[in-house]
């Protein structure tokens, strides 16, 4: 390498996004291709890996491990949940949690997982940590992905201040051919295949320096069987559980009561508003002019669907001296209300005592001069 190339250019390097956020982007996209639903993060350090996965879709299971246990705890906070989770649960189930203790220890709180990261992690242990690390996480966890990140020790020269390691903790920092070895013989010990890639490019000229973070992605060539998962697993747990947060969840029924009452109250009010009679409508505004405007986009976007689904008198709303009354099959045919129930007598169920329905249970009823007051 040209040494005044190389000193203008550690002058002047820099990476968009930060390179820790690239890492964690090749972590959220490897999620989203493979779907995993249980993801732990060994070294989780600050959280904010854990923080960016616990958005993803598709994950139910979330959990940290670091050795040191203030900076989690530090940090945990940001993976509770917030009012907003509280007020419209999310359709799957999340559990969070966090663990302190060594990688170079086995707990049965690390088996079953689907993906397990373990990024910039393996260059802070201590020589008798890595050489018992592929057993514990190719061995014993045997997750069916394992991605692990690690500097490339060729990329420094080009970072400005580098002078051996690029943090005092780290033990080693390995070339690429050091790095590709290691992988390549833990692949082959624990029947998985590995695929190297990496984040943070070198600068055009210099590809051969490879990338300024390393990546191997591992991938477990064969199930493990429940027989051999039973007889590795450990009677005692090591770890200590410093946080635990459950999300609230529709598969909750508390939650999804809820959500169910809080739809069929809305969706009966639109259908109220747009089938209630003219003259009714009339006084309402009267009384709040802003009625109208409040209630017209809801009511225009259901109007053309109303005036298909009503085809069956015995689905028409109608109004008897002071009560209007608004079917439930009506209701039920509203794509939410039915995706959250799934069917007619579960959304019995789950109103049941919750809302208003007429005597023999048909439908929900509103009381005109009750809502007049209410405007």
């Amino acid at each position: 390498m040209d040494k005044n190339f190389q000193e203008e250019f550690a002058r002047v390097v820099k990476f968009t996004p930060p390179l820790y956020k690239q890492r964690h982007q090749f972590v959220k996209d490897l999620v989203e291709k493979y779907k995993p639903k249980k993801v732990a993060d060994l070294g989780c350090a600050d959280c904010r890996l854990l923080w960016m996965l616990k958005f993803c879709s598709c994950i139910e299971v979330l959990a940290g491990l670091d050795i040191c246990a203030s900076v989690m705890k530090e940090k945990m906070h940001m993976l509770s949940p917030l009012p907003a989770d509280y007020l419209q649960p999310s359709e799957r189930s999340l559990t969070v949690t966090l663990h302190h203790g060594s990688i170079a220890h086995k707990d049965p709180c690390m088996l079953g997982f689907d993906l397990v990261t373990c990024i910039e992690l393996i260059e802070h242990l201590e020589e008798s940590e890595l050489k018992k690390f592929p057993e514990v996480v190719f061995g014993f966890m045997a997750p069916s992905i394992v991605v692990i990140s690690t500097p490339n020790s060729e990329f420094n020269p080009l970072l400005p201040g580098v002078m051996l390691h690029r943090h005092p903790d780290h033990k080693f920092e390995w070339n690429q051919a050091q790095f590709q070895s290691w992988a390549l013989e833990v692949a082959r010990c624990y029947d998985y295949s590995v695929e190297f890639t990496g984040v943070g490019h070198p600068p055009t000229g210099m590809e051969n320096v490879g990338f300024c973070t390393q990546i191997g992605v591992f991938i477990r060539k064969y199930p493990q069987t429940g027989e051999s998962l039973q007889s590795e697993k450990p009677t005692e747990a090591v770890y200590k559980t410093v946080f635990k947060a459950v999300y609230p969840s529709l598969k909750d029924e508390k939650y999804l009561q809820n959500a169910v009452v809080s739809e069929v109250i809305f969706t009966a009010q639109i259908i109220r508003h747009h089938f209630m009679p003219k003259q009714e409508e009339e006084e309402e505004e009267e009384e709040d002019p802003e009625r109208k405007s409040k209630f017209q986009p809801s009511v225009d976007s259901f109007s053309d669907y109303l005036g298909k689904l009503v085809v069956d008198k015995t689905m028409e709303p109608f109004v008897s001296r002071n009560e209007v009354y608004i079917p439930l099959a009506t209701i039920f045919s509203f794509p939410k209300v039915n995706r959250l129930c799934g069917t007619f007598e579960k959304l019995c169920k789950l109103i049941a005592g919750r809302v208003t329905l007429s005597s023999d249970g048909s439908a929900v009823v509103f009381t005109t001069e009750h809502e007049n007051e209410e405007n």
